[in-house]
C-alpha cells in the first residue's frame, strides 16, 4: 500500500487507453509526457547548483563521485561516470558507481540485490569510502534499500550525501544533505521508472557531472580540453579543438599535439603562449589546470 501512494506508480490519465491506441498516438503521448521532464528538472536546478558547489570543492581536494543504485538507477550512473575518463581524463577512481548485483547487473537484472541495505555499506567499504567523497543515492520511488544503506554509511564516515529520487518526501530524503525530488508524475506506462523518471535523473546526472569538471578547468570557452585522444575520433577532435582556439592549421595542430603526447591543453598553452611543451607544463601546474590562466602564465614568461 505504501509503494502504491507514490507518485511514480500512479496510472497516467493520458495513456488509460494505451492498448486500444494507434502506434501515431501511442507516440504522441510519449512524447508530451517528456516534455514534462525538463520543466520538473528546472525546479530542483537550485538542488542541483548545491550538489554541485559540494562536490566540486570535495574533487578539487582529492574526493571522489559516487553513484549508487540499483536497476536503471544503477545503470544511469555506470552511463554518465563511464564517459568522464574519455571526456574529461578523470582516472577511473574519480567518478564511479556502485551497483547493487554489482557489474554484471548492467546487463542482466540480478533480482532481489537492491532489498539489503548492508550489502550497499559493504560495497562502500570495499572503495574505502571517506570524509572527502561524494555519495549520490539514486531511485526513482526514493525507498529502495541500496541507495539507502549508502547514504546511511556516507553519514557514519562524513561523505556528502545527495539522494535523488522522484516522489516528495521521499524515503532516502531524510539520509541526505541534500535531497533532489524531481517529481514527473506518472509515466505512461504506469510503474515503468525507465521512462520520465531514468530521464530526468539522466539529465540531472549530466549537469552534475559536467558542470563540476567545467569548474575544475577540464573546458576552455565550450571545448573539452582535456579530452582523452584515445581513438581515430578524439584524436580528431583534439586537432579540431586546438585548430578552433589558436587559429593554426590542421598540419600545425596535428603536429603540436604530437609534441605533447596528444594532450590537447599543454598544446594550446604552447601556440597561445609562444612557449615550449615543458613550459606549458610548468604554466599549466601553477594554474592548477585552468587554461585562460596557462596561457597568461605563459605570455608572461616572453616577458
Amino acid at each position: 500500500m505504501e509503494l502504491a501512494k507514490l507518485t511514480t506508480e500512479q496510472r497516467n490519465k493520458s495513456s488509460v487507453h494505451l492498448d486500444q491506441m494507434t502506434t501515431k498516438e501511442i507516440l504522441n503521448v510519449i512524447n508530451e509526457e517528456d516534455k514534462k521532464v525538463a520543466m520538473a528538472v528546472e525546479t530542483v536546478l537550485p538542488k542541483v547548483n548545491e550538489v554541485v558547489e559540494a562536490t566540486y570543492k570535495r574533487l578539487q581536494k582529492g574526493g571522489r563521485l559516487f553513484y549508487v543504485g540499483a536497476g536503471t538507477s544503477g545503470r544511469l550512473g555506470v552511463m554518465d561516470a563511464s564517459e568522464c575518463p574519455p571526456t574529461f581524463m578523470t582516472s577511473q577512481d574519480t567518478v564511479q558507481t556502485v551497483m547493487a548485483g554489482g557489474n554484471g547487473a548492467f546487463f542482466k537484472a540480478v533480482e532481489g540485490s537492491e532489498d539489503e541495505e548492508s550489502q550497499a555499506i559493504n560495497d562502500l567499504k570495499a572503495r574505502n569510502l571517506t570524509d572527502k567523497d561524494v555519495v549520490v543515492g539514486i531511485t526513482a520511488s526514493g525507498r529502495t534499500p541500496y541507495p539507502i544503506g549508502a547514504l546511511k554509511h556516507a553519514g557514519k564516515v562524513g561523505a556528502y550525501k545527495v539522494s535523488l529520487s522522484c516522489n516528495e518526501r521521499s524515503s532516502i530524503s531524510q539520509f541526505a544533505d541534500t535531497e533532489i525530488e524531481v517529481v514527473v508524475g506518472p509515466e505512461v506506462l504506469t510503474g515503468s521508472t525507465r521512462m520520465k523518471a531514468a530521464t530526468a535523473h539522466k539529465m540531472i546526472l549530466n549537469m552534475i557531472s559536467t558542470t563540476t569538471m567545467v569548474k575544475l578547468g577540464k573546458v576552455y570557452e565550450n571545448l573539452m580540453v582535456d579530452v582523452h585522444a584515445s581513438n581515430y575520433k578524439l584524436m580528431e577532435r583534439a586537432r579540431r579543438i586546438i585548430m578552433e582556439i589558436t587559429g593554426v592549421d590542421y598540419n600545425e595542430a596535428d603536429q603540436t599535439l604530437a609534441l605533447t603526447n596528444n594532450q590537447v591543453k599543454p598544446a594550446i598553452v604552447m601556440l597561445k603562449g609562444g612557449v615550449s611543451y615543458s613550459e606549458a607544463e610548468e604554466a599549466i601546474k601553477k594554474s592548477n589546470g585552468y587554461v585562460r590562466d596557462a596561457i597568461a602564465h605563459a605570455l608572461n614568461f616572453q616577458i
